[in-house]
């Protein structure tokens, strides 16, 4: 297959959104991809929208019931902090950054989810010490690449703040710009500053307006140096997003009603010892998990009875069968989306129906925005542009699928996904 570009850098801005295209559109960097390049203002996302499943999409081309990442964290039921699909095994099928090295490729990946111990030449996963006796710098160390995870740390380790933003984005930027010195084929980065300020801000407020522009200056930096290094007429630059985000202001705690019911135990400290159903949320939608028939028939009297009273904030109830055709979770009893304004939590403990309190989302309880929620909502699409080698210019696609945007991503490289669930973009492509 004829390789059409020799330099892919992929930046991930987590969070963006359709609904961003018209502020896009005025900023210098962003604006530069838009006129010179392809775009896409309506991409739709796969299901559940939460981040390490839209990841997985992008660089598979499959769905998260194919390429097995079907949501951020385990079923870990009683755990106070889940682990994540954090590791190159929890992928089932080969991805961009495997079959570039099978090429000879040099691949470069900073903070991409799921790529703790993958095989890329300068690696930097996104993991989280997540045990008391761990500690971040290590864990981040046994699961990339050490010696240059240790250069990045020594250079910029002083503009990280843990993992707080913008500090943990202005720390991946300056690597990203490290690194390109390296010249890698294939480049993966993602940033999290606009998904951490409308988590904790809201949707369109004006910190998460702020992180828009900051990325846009990012944007700019990693632009300048794909000059500088003398590759910017031999790459191609893609910004995308990876799904949408929409306010809430009440929180729809399942497991609180679960354990009323007789279907979770707890011991004397609160955890839990036992379950027959649980809730697992995946913001705006959740998985419900049943251990046997009997509770899964009382299981679903209860949901179809709360479903009946809007202010329970379940919208829809997907059956097995039906989550797993809209590319979720088959091995799931039930899938629920959440009304406008609802999420979901994980919870035990106080009310089913939580109203959210700025004191919530200050101590990092609750949050004001959330995403998760089913692609089919108004106004909930993501957004794709593309420019430089290999990209015809002036070409606005009408629409496409998270799904497509792996297939187009090795089409450039001159790979090969194998069977995928969405094709490459074959009307941006300069053949």
């Amino acid at each position: 297959m004829t390789r059409l570009t020799d330099h892919l850098i992929v930046i991930s801005f987590d969070c963006l959104s359709a609904m961003d295209y018209p502020i896009l559109k005025d900023l210098p960097h962003f604006q530069e991809l838009l006129s010179n390049g392809s775009f896409c203002k309506n991409v739709k996302t796969v299901y559940p929208s939460v981040t390490y499943p839209c990841h997985a999409t992008i660089v598979t081309g499959k769905f998260p019931n194919r390429h097995g990442v079907i949501d951020n964290t385990l079923l870990q039921p009683g755990r106070f902090s889940p682990d994540w699909h954090w590791h190159r095994r929890h992928i089932k099928s080969t991805t961009l950054y495997d079959e570039a090295r099978k090429e000879g490729m040099t691949t470069a990946a900073l903070l991409w989810p799921v790529t703790a111990k993958a095989d890329i030449d300068y690696n930097m996963p996104e993991i989280f010490a997540n045990r008391p006796w761990h500690h971040q710098i290590l864990v981040s160390l046994f699961n990339g690449s050490p010696l240059y995870q240790l250069h990045m740390n020594r250079l910029y380790g002083h503009i990280r703040k843990g993992l707080n933003q913008p500090e943990l984005d202005d720390f991946v930027l300056e690597s990203t710009v490290e690194t390109i010195k390296k010249k890698p084929e294939l480049m993966l980065v993602h940033f999290t500053d606009l998904d951490t300020q409308r988590h904790y801000h809201g949707v369109s407020s004006e910190e998460a307006h702020a992180a828009i522009r900051r990325h846009d200056a990012r944007l700019g930096r990693i632009i300048k140096a794909l000059k500088e290094n003398g590759i910017y007429e031999n790459s191609t630059i893609v910004a995308l997003g990876d799904h949408s985000a929409l306010d809430e202001t009440k929180a729809v705690q399942l497991n609180v009603m679960f354990l009323e019911k007789g279907f979770i135990n707890v011991n004397t400290k609160g955890k839990i010892t036992d379950w027959k159903a649980y809730c697992k949320g995946c913001d705006g939608s959740a998985y419900v998990y049943v251990k046997n028939p009997e509770t899964k028939q009382a299981v679903q009297v209860l949901l179809n009875t709360l479903q009946e009273d809007p202010s329970n904030g379940i919208e829809t109830i997907l059956n097995s069968r039906e989550a797993y055709e809209k590319g979720a979770d088959e091995h799931c009893s039930f899938m629920l989306e959440a009304r406008r304004g609802f999420y979901f939590k994980d919870t035990l403990e106080g009310s089913f129906i939580h109203t959210i309190s700025p004191e919530d989302v200050e101590e990092k309880r609750y949050t004001y925005g959330s995403h998760g929620y089913s692609p089919e909502k108004d106004g909930y699409s993501t957004i794709f542009m593309a420019a430089g080698k290999g990209i015809r210019p002036h070409v606005e696609i009408p629409s496409m699928h998270l799904t497509d945007e792996g297939p187009t991503f090795a089409r450039l490289l001159g790979l090969s996904l194998g069977e995928t669930d969405g094709k490459a973009i074959e009307g941006i492509l300069d053949k």
